[in-house]
């Protein structure tokens, strides 16, 4: 694709695990996914190829490479022993669509309410919104790029609105 046009890409398959608690919790779960848990609102922490989303007062969206869920929910299972949590593996429930290029934001706006000028919506900021008819999580990830995590069962909705957006503004 051009420079100057944006695009969309399938993201591939990921560990995603719902975490929900309190300070404790959290503190133990970062210390056991390699990435402290963001305090801020809305906000994201990467290492590496592991991420915390910050989705509510006390829940994040972890993600990490498919290949290592069954294994990271164990060490953060064994990490959160004793504290009061609800951990549950998401990975089947949604998949990843990434917008990038110059025109991100404008087809990201075709159905999505939010202001995603980067002052409002800066690199590292992470939401809970809707696209068109969906829930999605949102997330910016570069100045030009954005990852969409959407219900399996609304993707290809997803993905259709995206790519309808994208032609009509190129």
């Amino acid at each position: 694709m051009p420079p100057d046009r944006a695009a969309l890409a399938r993201l591939p398959p990921a560990s995603r695990f719902i975490l929900r608690g309190k300070p404790a919790a959290v503190t133990a779960a970062g210390n056991a996914f390699g990435v402290g848990l963001p305090g801020l609102a809305c906000r994201a922490a990467v290492a590496a190829d592991r991420a915390a989303l910050w989705l509510g007062p006390d829940e994040w969206l972890l993600l990490a490479p498919e290949s290592e869920g069954a294994e990271l929910g164990a060490a953060l299972e064994r990490a959160m022993a004793g504290e009061a949590h609800s951990l549950v593996d998401v990975s089947h429930r949604q998949v990843a669509i990434e917008v990038s290029g110059p025109n991100a934001e404008a087809i990201l706006n075709a159905g999505c309410p939010l202001d995603l000028d980067p002052g409002a919506f800066p690199v590292g900021m992470c939401t809970r919104t809707v696209l068109a008819k969906a829930e999605i999580v949102l997330w910016r990830t570069m100045p030009l790029c954005f990852r969409v995590e959407v219900s399996r069962s609304f993707a290809s909705y997803v993905w259709r609105l995206l790519e309808e957006a994208a032609g009509e503004l190129g």
